[in-house]
């Protein structure tokens, strides 16, 4: 009776399970264990886009900066001055007789006779017609010294020259200089002797850009044709400088030289420093020493030229020199006026188009008549500025008129001693 229950027990729980799982009829939905995931994160909003299509494609590009042409071999050779025969002597029985032409190193360059002294005197005539200086000293006076030897009496004079600066500027364009003069007698007759060497007192481009514009200033050589290989030149010479603007993409454009300043480091606020193209385009060197320099007739309107009378600066040890130009261009399509003018002194104010009314002011400029004015060794308006482009009113009715303006700079160029006989 024991082991029968359990298998009645076991039974009725089988019986049981079928009589639930019969509860569902076939078809009939049966529940299940809902199943939970994890929400996803919204993604963010993309609106649609549309690829920008061109009607034609694109065809310019950026300009390079333009390549160096190759420079031709050019015919030059430096020309090395010669030594002038300027000096003449001739000893006389009690005295010493001199004669000296102005145009003392043979350059064309006439000196002040105030600069030119036989020891510490003075010249006593001069032949205004043979523009020659005459100097008679007694043998023992004008600082001369004798030297006595076996057979003579020799008594030596010293020619010295010591150029001041012209007009108030800074600049000298001939050099110290000391010329021997020796007169020898012998014991029993005189003898005159001829001039000896002279004994010297001893001395010891650029590129810039902006909007596809260039500015360019180059030494030609004397024919204008190639630019000069050497920077080497001698007092007396003349320098040729051509300055230039490159463009690209741009209306013709004229170049104007504004304002150019010779000092003898690359900085151009040092001093001494001169001066020699200021107030817009004057060329005010010739009209403050005299000398030759001035612009010359345009070869392009892009181009200027000008040539400037070799110099050095008073008492300056070296004769090397930098020069600075602030050159401008503008549209060809509108004429000179008094900011952008190349007026020369040649007898007067000459502008190099012919339009010499608008050289006017370079004439008031020059009656400051200050040292320290514009024209002396303080020079000229502040310094430049790098390159930039202004606008410019041409008109009443303020027309724009953009201006391109930037600095370039040469050196050093070497000016060296211009020697005499």
């Amino acid at each position: 009776m024991e082991m029968k229950c359990p298998a009645v027990c076991l039974v009725a729980l089988a019986l049981l399970g079928n009589f639930c799982d019969a509860q569902w009829a076939s078809g009939v939905y049966m529940p299940q264990k809902p199943v939970y995931s994890k929400p996803q994160e919204p993604k963010p909003y993309e609106p649609p886009q549309q690829k920008q299509t061109f009607e034609q494609p694109l065809t310019w590009t950026y300009p390079q900066p333009p390549t160096p042409a190759p420079k031709p071999d050019v015919p030059f050779e430096l020309r090395y001055p010669v030594p002038a025969a300027t000096v003449a002597v001739e000893c006389r029985e009690s005295q010493a007789h001199v004669e000296v032409k102005r145009d003392f190193f043979g350059i064309g360059q006439l000196i002040n006779p105030a600069d030119l002294k036989l020891g510490n005197c003075g010249p006593v005539a001069e032949d205004t017609v043979a523009k020659v200086l005459v100097y008679e000293s007694a043998l023992q006076d004008c600082e001369s010294e004798l030297v006595t030897t076996e057979d003579s009496l020799v008594y030596t004079f010293t020619l010295n020259y010591n150029p001041q600066p012209v007009g108030g500027s800074p600049v000298v364009r001939t050099s110290k200089a000391a010329v021997i003069v020796e007169c020898h007698y012998q014991r029993k007759h005189n003898v005159s002797s001829l001039p000896l060497d002279p004994i010297w007192v001893p001395f010891s481009a650029a590129k810039m850009a902006e909007e596809f514009l260039y500015f360019t200033m180059s030494l030609m050589t004397d024919d204008w044709q190639y630019e000069r290989p050497s920077y080497q030149y001698f007092l007396g010479d003349l320098i040729y400088i051509d300055v230039k603007v490159h463009q690209y993409f741009h209306v013709p454009l004229r170049v104007y030289v504004e304002h150019c300043v010779a000092t003898l480091s690359p900085d151009q606020t040092s001093s001494p420093r001169y001066v020699f193209i200021d107030n817009n385009g004057c060329f005010v060197d010739a009209r403050i020493t005299g000398s030759s320099s001035r612009y010359v007739a345009r070869p392009e309107e892009n181009k200027l030229c000008f040539q400037l009378e070799a110099f050095r600066f008073q008492g300056a040890d070296s004769g090397m020199l930098y020069i600075t130009c602030r050159l401008k261009a503008t549209s060809t399509a509108y004429s000179v006026d008094q900011t952008h003018r190349a007026c020369s002194y040649i007898d007067g104010w000459r502008e190099i188009s012919r339009a010499d009314s608008v050289c006017a002011s370079c004439e008031q400029l020059q009656s400051v008549g200050s040292v320290t004015s514009s024209w002396g060794t303080t020079g000229g308006a502040n310094p430049p500025a790098t390159l930039s482009r202004k606008i410019r009113d041409v008109s009443e009715t303020q027309t724009e008129t953009f201006e391109w303006v930037g600095d370039v700079r040469m050196g050093p160029i070497s000016i060296a001693d211009k020697p005499v006989a």
